[in-house]
């Protein structure tokens, strides 16, 4: 049987690989099914201080409106992986559409605050389903680089999106954008299967482990001390689990490969670094440099939508250029758009901070995600990409905490 390198691992026929190859899903049904999840997300940049003053609270406190949704995408993410092992592509598919639907309704219709933050949770947890799904359909790097791509450029809209949409309706209005993914749904479910590929008991102590792991770690920049406390006690306890149930919901196969876990600390660096900068880049532009909100959004979109683009030629190149090399490329990129953040006064030097940070985001999340999975067998092909994507969603989590913390305070 064919192995990857590394690690050895026993490749299995996974039966909705086989049942879904058969009718392998247009790119830009998945496109359509995943981008607006990112619009949804980068809709708040622009907008907080609308939010903080409809809702009579602070902007610190408007931005518990971002990071729930970001935690929320991030814990449910490998929940929905889990689902399509266990019931089927199609099952979780029209299931995260409905949590879309109820939690985008809460969210136009909540005159209150927490009521408010459940909706933006439920449109979360609608998302990540949307996300998972169209990553474990993608099937190539080169369809994860039109995905990771898409994603980018909705993303790099999603701020002068949610603006437009706030000035011309109502910030609610802007942050029911996720509601574009529901036409992709039809025509995707066509393509999918109902034919589970995991059976056994469901591991719920290891998903509520996990959960709280990755909640405490979010929360470290704005609750130091007792989210280290917990994700310590957290951290043990899942490790204990996870020897005794070393198949359950976190693989032991996935933590054991030096593959995986490099590929997802890179996802976790540079999504946390490229999240950061899109809600600091902002302020600091306008700081530094003394342009107006309008123009930084339009000059940020730009940038972001170049950044975008070229990862989809990167994705399509990455094959050729080596592992070794690819990784070293993302890095550098990461670590020069965090520099230019720190150090620029030029907005156009700031701009293309953003648009180097959207492009090692989104390169690593073509890139690496296919590498993540090759890492674990094939019947647990869905549960690597969705922890691969935890790694990477806890970035987007952590990205606007620092921001506040770091720039918005």
């Amino acid at each position: 049987m064919p192995t990857t390198t590394g690690p050895a691992v026993t490749r299995t026929p996974s039966l909705s690989a086989a049942a879904e190859s058969a009718g392998r899903v247009p790119i830009l049904w998945l496109a359509l099914l995943a981008t607006p999840v990112a619009a949804a997300n980068n809709a708040t940049v622009l907008i907080l201080g609308d939010m903080s003053r409809a809702l009579g609270i602070s902007t610190a406190g408007a931005s518990w409106l971002v990071t729930v949704f970001a935690l929320a995408l991030a814990v449910a993410t490998p929940l929905i992986a889990t689902l399509v092992r266990r019931r089927g592509t199609r099952t979780a598919l029209w299931l995260s559409a409905a949590f879309v639907a109820v939690g985008t309704a809460v969210v136009a219709t909540s005159p209150w605050l927490p009521l408010t933050l459940a909706g933006r949770a439920g449109q979360a947890a609608g998302g990540a389903g949307m996300m998972a799904i169209a990553m474990n359909l993608a099937g190539t790097a080169r369809r994860m680089g039109v995905i990771s791509a898409g994603t980018g450029i909705l993303g790099a809209m999603g701020p002068l999106l949610g603006e437009r949409l706030t000035d011309a309706l109502s910030w609610r209005a802007a942050l029911s954008i996720l509601l574009l993914t529901l036409l992709a749904v039809p025509a995707v479910s066509r393509h999918t299967t109902r034919v589970p590929t995991a059976e056994g008991r469901f591991d719920a102590r290891g998903a509520v482990l996990l959960a709280v792991l990755s909640s405490s770690l979010v929360l470290l920049p704005s609750n130091p001390l007792p989210a280290l406390a917990a994700a310590a006690v957290t951290g043990v306890l899942l490790s204990l689990h996870i020897r005794r149930r070393p198949d359950g919901y976190v693989p032991a196969a996935a933590l054991r490969s030096r593959l995986f876990r490099s590929s997802a600390l890179m996802a976790l660096a540079l999504s946390a670094s490229y999240f950061t900068l899109l809600f600091a880049i902002p302020r600091l532009i306008a700081d530094r440099a003394g342009w107006s909100t309008g123009s930084v959004a339009t000059g940020q979109m730009v940038a972001m939508i170049i950044g975008s683009a070229l990862t989809l030629v990167f994705a399509a190149v990455a094959a050729r250029l080596g592992r070794t090399r690819v990784r070293a490329i993302l890095l550098v990129v990461g670590a020069l758009a965090a520099t230019a953040a720190v150090f620029a006064h030029s907005a156009i030097i700031l701009f293309a901070a953003i648009g180097l940070a959207v492009f090692s985001a989104t390169g690593v999340n073509a890139t690496q995600s296919m590498t993540a999975a090759s890492a674990v067998p094939d019947s647990q092909r869905p549960t690597g990409i969705g922890l691969f994507q935890l790694a990477y969603l806890m970035g987007g989590a952590l990205g606007p905490a620092l921001a506040t913390l770091l720039v918005l305070g």
